[in-house]
């Protein structure tokens, strides 16, 4: 059976931008908007034309440059910003005009000092108008899930007869819970008259870190286009994070059975991308795209994953586009990651000089957080030539060292059965030995399994 398929709306260029610290250039916004379209996202929200003669500049360039995804503008609902939106697309094979206006009574009273009726109106004239001027019209009513339920049905029949084809529902300011904004996309599928013939879409905030989940559940209630932005960056605590959406729908088909054109291995170079024009750094452990999303350093993480991937990782880095998993020594590695490391540098040890290394190592790696190649090798050095004692390990902290921590990349051997991308490394999909990794540790193990574990191998 064919799964649904969701549109990947990327909204970077725009509410992106709009994170303090995050602006953008024209030719900094053209860069990424050709990322963007390599990574397979459906639509691309270029700027908002009436804004500055910037975004204009940018959205008129990467509407002339790209041709096959759907560019959007956008537009307050107003004749200026909506002729200004269209004016900035008039070059693009796929344009879209996507209007806005807010429709809760707390934006309508204190923001616009608008009536409902005046909202509605203005909400249809708008639409009317871009849809006069571009196919393509996107409508969403701001603060929609603040928006009194009756009253916000009334304005999205109101645009879909004014000739929207897409009407985007917004959690605004990160307010709404996955049950209760999965609820509301079903009653309006319910309640309005010709939502059937419309896409409906989300656009959630991450202020209650709540905006992948919202998303999710919009679409599992029913909308089939997701707005999000790279890295999760937007207004406040940001957006949706694409690469979160996108990966949890193919890590889990069991639970979200849907399609995206997402070309998995450029989410991460997308990302890299993104932080290097912004200056504005991935935090770590960022799932999906941070640098400790596929490092492992606890010694029973390791053995694990020397044993087999599968063990702690529910996707291959591959099909994210990082190069392997990393296992890092520190504190708390146990001794098959040292004895690997060991091995990569040129060094073989029987059990009782891994034993002593490892002993040493552990005192180091307690005060200095990450063991780097550099003290490796004087450990090593030091227990060859039998002439520093333990206590001793913890001077090498006050020396100067390279700045590169030490990091395993270890060999995956996946069977066939297993598969080669994200959707199949899930446990769920595999049986009997598929997945297993190779690796060999070179000293003679003359303990148990089960009493390396209880040590943290």
């Amino acid at each position: 059976m064919d799964r649904p398929r969701i549109t990947i709306f990327d909204t970077t260029l725009r509410d992106g931008e709009q994170s303090p610290g995050c602006s953008m250039n024209v030719q900094e916004k053209l860069r990424l908007a050709q990322q963007l379209d390599r990574l397979g996202v459906d639509v691309i929200e270029a700027g908002f034309p009436i804004a500055s003669d910037g975004d204009f500049e940018a959205v008129q360039g990467i509407a002339a440059s790209l041709r096959r995804p759907i560019i959007a503008a956008l537009a307050r609902a107003c004749t200026g910003d909506v002729d200004r939106a269209w004016q900035a697309l008039q070059g693009a094979a796929h344009p879209r005009i996507h209007v806005f206006l807010a429709t809760s009574d707390i934006h309508l009273k204190y923001k616009l000092r608008i009536t409902r009726e005046k909202c509605l109106e203005q909400a249809r004239e708008a639409v009317r108008h871009a849809k006069a001027l571009c196919a393509d019209v996107e409508f969403s009513p701001e603060d929609a899930t603040r928006t009194d339920v009756a009253f916000l049905c009334q304005v999205v029949e109101a645009v879909i007869a004014a000739g929207a084809t897409t009407v985007n529902i917004p959690d605004t300011v990160g307010y709404s819970m996955p049950e209760e904004y999965g609820s509301l996309i079903r009653t309006l599928r319910e309640r309005v008259a010709g939502i059937d013939k419309v896409t409906i879409s989300t656009h959630c905030h991450n202020d209650l870190g709540l905006a992948v989940a919202n998303s999710l559940a919009g679409v599992q209630a029913g909308a089939r286009q997701v707005e999000c932005a790279i890295n999760g960056i937007g207004e406040r605590a940001g957006n949706a994070s694409l690469e979160e959406i996108v990966m949890a729908m193919r890590v889990r088909p069991d639970r979200y059975p849907y399609e995206t054109a997402i070309a998995g291995e450029h989410l991460y170079p997308s990302s890299q991308m993104l932080a290097e024009i912004t200056r504005v750094p991935v935090q770590p452990n960022k799932a999906i795209i941070g640098r400790n999303a596929f490092a492992h350093e606890a010694g029973i993480h390791q053995d694990g994953m020397l044993k087999n991937p599968l063990t702690y990782e529910i996707m291959t880095p591959q099909s994210v586009g990082v190069p392997d998993s990393r296992l890092v020594l520190g504190k708390h590695s146990g001794r098959h990651a040292l004895a690997l490391r060991c091995e990569q540098l040129g060094h073989q040890f029987e059990r009782r000089e891994l034993d002593e290394i490892y002993r040493r190592f552990v005192v180091l790696a307690d005060r200095i957080k990450k063991v780097q190649d550099s003290h490796l090798l004087e450990l090593i050095q030091d227990v060859s030539s039998g002439n520093v004692s333990s206590s001793d390990v913890a001077s090498s902290q006050s020396k100067k060292f390279p700045p590169a921590a030490a990091t395993l990349h270890f060999p995956r051997v996946v069977s066939a059965a297993a598969g080669a991308n994200a959707n199949d490394s899930h446990p769920a999909h595999i049986s009997g030995s598929a997945g297993q990794a190779s690796v060999s540790i070179p000293f003679t193990d003359h303990h148990s399994e089960q009493e390396d574990y209880l040590w943290g191998v």
